[in-house]
């Protein structure tokens, strides 16, 4: 009988021994960086850890499937969370199954500079792999209708920056979050405004920023822009504007402004028309909205391109002519400067 004990409690130790073995290998298992085999992984409605687990090339057996599971478990790592992930060249099961749980979905990425229109925003949007069918399609027309628009036209609501985005995202929910971005910008600049400022509404201020956004690529002249728009407005005099003109001709506009052009009357074309045009004529950033806000101060009512991205500004039109002769005639003999007179 005293063998039999004996036996048993061997039998025992070696039990205790190989569960212990079998934790620690099972522990070392779950923290081994293992090579996963695919670069990206697509967690489906519906997936449970038994198939994902299935589907995973580094869970390749039935006994590290269940592991896996029972660590997920006793973990309580259980709540994987649908969507494409990113998948490291190494990666431990444990850090794996984290992973699922945490979230955190593989982000792409689209960005929408500052002046471009609202069409050529939609055609960007429209060319981003992996965003689920937009429903209505994305068009100019959808794109007010969608965001229940009462003005004109949707042209300046979409706020210019990069957006991040999930596998099978809603393209129409990127554009309310645009839209929603703008609205707050907008509404923030507006709050905060110069006094004496000639626009009725920030809608007016929106149409501002949107020139402001076209006529410079120079952040340091923004603010001088605005203050010669808005002193001419504030004066009755036409703006003058070439991006203006360029917007209001559409298609037909080739990559050069003539003498015609100026004289073509469009809603849009401010050396035709007094005051703002109709609606915004591009997407303008926030740095555009808040120097049609805070316009700088002075007497300068003209300016004219020097051809290196800046512009030279004149108080008087005699000033203004002599610019225009160093600066634009010797380079293009049809060039009309904007704003002229």
């Amino acid at each position: 009988m005293r063998r039999v004990w004996q036996f048993l409690g061997l039998l025992i130790v070696l039990g205790a021994v190989g569960v212990a073995l079998a934790l620690l290998a099972a522990r070392n298992w779950l923290s081994e960086p293992v090579v996963m085999g695919v670069d990206t992984f697509m967690l489906q409605p519906g997936d449970n850890l038994y198939s994902v687990s299935r589907r995973l090339p580094a869970i390749d057996g039935e006994i590290t499937r269940r592991i896996w599971i029972a660590h997920a478990r006793l973990s309580g790592a259980t709540n994987i969370k649908q969507g494409e992930y990113e998948l490291p060249p190494l990666i431990s099961p444990a850090e794996l199954l984290q992973l699922f749980n945490d979230g955190k979905v593989k982000q792409r990425t689209f960005t929408w500079v500052e002046g471009i229109t609202a069409s050529q925003a939609l055609a960007v949007l429209r060319a981003q792999p992996y965003l689920a069918e937009a429903q209505p399609a994305l068009t100019v027309e959808s794109l007010r209708a969608e965001l229940q628009l009462d003005y004109p036209s949707a042209e300046g609501w979409l706020f210019p920056d990069t957006y991040h985005y999930s596998r099978d995202a809603s393209p129409w929910e990127l554009i309310r979050q645009s839209y929603q971005r703008m609205q707050s910008a907008l509404d923030a600049e507006w709050e905060g405004r110069a006094a004496g400022l000639p626009y009725n509404s920030p809608y007016e201020a929106l149409v501002m920023a949107s020139i402001i956004e076209k006529e410079t690529g120079a952040p340091e002249e923004r603010a001088e822009i605005a203050g010669v728009f808005v002193r001419r407005l504030q004066k009755g005099m036409r703006l003058q504007t070439d991006p203006t003109v360029i917007y209001g001709l559409g298609e037909e506009y080739q990559g050069n402004i003539r003498r015609k052009h100026l004289r073509q009357p469009t809603p849009y074309n401010t050396y035709v028309i007094k005051g703002l045009p109709p609606t915004p004529i591009a997407l303008p950033g926030r740095d555009s909205i808040h120097a049609a806000l805070h316009p700088a101060a002075g007497e300068t009512l003209f300016f004219v391109a020097k051809g290196d991205g800046t512009h030279q500004f004149s108080v008087t039109l005699q000033e203004h002519e002599a610019a225009v002769r160093a600066y634009q005639l010797k380079r293009a003999e049809n060039y009309r400067s904007s704003p002229a007179q």
